[in-house]
């Protein structure tokens, strides 16, 4: 089956992790939905696997993923997460390749044309330009490039916000046709803000947002920055 995936630019990705799960998952997820129509920003979340069916469920405007799938085929698998069901509990997509469940690339491989086959957009990890570049020939929906040693640590400095261009550039001359989310190293709106003004496609976070004081209004706070410096880019074209 072919990837039938529609998201428009700007976009957000929440990232749960196991930080959250069940009813507390939901809760952020419900109002993640609503962002989505208050502000025209489409998101991501991504969810634990058990909790992908109750979201799709409560929600109608986020894109729910799933936080991996295994490349196998139903029939024997235990412990390994089969495609096939996540797709069935309502997952539209798939976070391959994080820096907590790297993949090799034979795995990769094998795993995005498993999620080609059951109709699972596939987000995917790089962290770095080279890795970046060399997923992009694999042909995912989007790659989200983030530094390893960013993530959960801080805020990014200008060399890191340069990075965003080499890194669109190195994806694009490979792929234009590839989205691009830039994450790690975002604690507040004005990263976020900064780094789609800086040329990202899309940005998100998880201990920023889950880590706050107010995680629901953190989240608006960076849905809005999302919208608000979008718009700004579209005006300085």
């Amino acid at each position: 089956m072919k990837r039938v995936f529609e998201i428009s630019k700007p976009f957000f990705e929440i990232g749960p992790k196991a930080y959250l799960f069940g009813k507390d998952a939901i809760t952020l997820a419900v109002e993640a939905d609503k962002l989505c129509e208050k502000y025209g920003v489409d998101i991501i979340f991504s969810a634990q696997y058990t909790d992908i069916a109750p979201i799709s469920s409560a929600t109608k405007n986020i894109k729910v993923f799933a936080q991996h799938i295994d490349p196998l085929y139903p029939g024997k698998g235990v412990g390994a997460v089969l495609p096939e069901a996540v797709k069935t509990a309502g997952a539209v997509g798939v976070l391959l390749n994080h820096t907590e469940k790297p993949l090799t690339l034979e795995t990769l491989t094998q795993t995005i044309k498993r999620a080609d086959e059951v109709g699972l957009a596939t987000l995917v990890c790089a962290g770095n330009c080279e890795e970046a570049a060399a997923i992009a020939c694999l042909n995912p929906n989007m790659i989200l490039a983030e530094s390893p040693a960013l993530i959960g640590k801080g805020r990014r400095n200008q060399q890191d916000m340069r990075e965003i261009e080499k890194i669109n550039r190195a994806i694009h001359q490979v792929n234009p046709d590839v989205l691009i989310l830039h994450g790690a190293g975002i604690t507040d709106e004005n990263d976020v803000y900064r780094i789609i003004k800086a040329g990202a496609d899309a940005t998100g976070s998880t201990s920023g947002i889950i880590k706050a004081k107010d995680p629901i209004k953190m989240m608006e706070k960076m849905i809005a920055a999302v919208a608000a410096a979008w718009e700004i880019r579209e005006r300085e074209c």
